[in-house]
């Protein structure tokens, strides 16, 4: 079997050239902003330092396909809590390796949560539209079903080789 979708996009942004250098840039953003005062950046830096991330990356296929609007504070915030340790403590600041981390995992949930959301609505709309007709044209359950489950594998096939890039 092959990867995972998940484990597809966190390796295609682990190996961009341009995602690491969007994260090195928007962690040196943050570190001058704090005036170099902590050795990572501050959790309430890190919706700031997604923006700037996600201007730099727009251009990526991936990116451009699937998150247009930088993540949200929720999905930031949700990304941070996943990344931190249990046991952390009260240092919250993010070093560099652990920065990298929170991002690729960050635009990773951004891109899946989107395509879900497609995949969620593409299907019903079209699975509606194929049981109208065949109930117009009057044909067999069957053959309806067969419709049906044709176009759903191709919508979530379709789905998954957009995440390929």
């Amino acid at each position: 079997m092959g990867i995972s979708v998940s484990k597809r996009v966190n390796n295609t942004f682990q190996n961009s050239d341009r995602f690491n250098s969007a994260c090195d840039s928007a962690f040196s953003q943050c570190l001058s902003l704090t005036q170099h005062a902590f050795e990572g950046v501050l959790p309430y830096q890190l919706k700031t330092a997604s923006d700037q991330i996600h201007t730099i990356i727009s251009v990526h296929p991936l990116i451009h396909k699937w998150v247009p609007q930088p993540p949200d504070r929720t999905q930031v915030d949700s990304a941070l809590r996943h990344i931190l340790p249990s046991d952390h403590g009260s240092d919250n600041v993010l070093r560099l390796p652990m920065f990298k981390d929170w991002a690729r995992y960050l635009y990773t949930d951004a891109v899946l949560s989107s395509a879900t959301k497609a995949l969620i609505v593409r299907v019903p709309v079209g699975v509606a539209g194929i049981v109208g007709i065949g109930a117009v044209a009057h044909s067999g359950p069957a053959l309806v079903g067969t419709f049906v489950g044709a176009y759903s594998l191709g919508v979530a096939l379709s789905i998954f080789l957009g995440l390929s890039s």
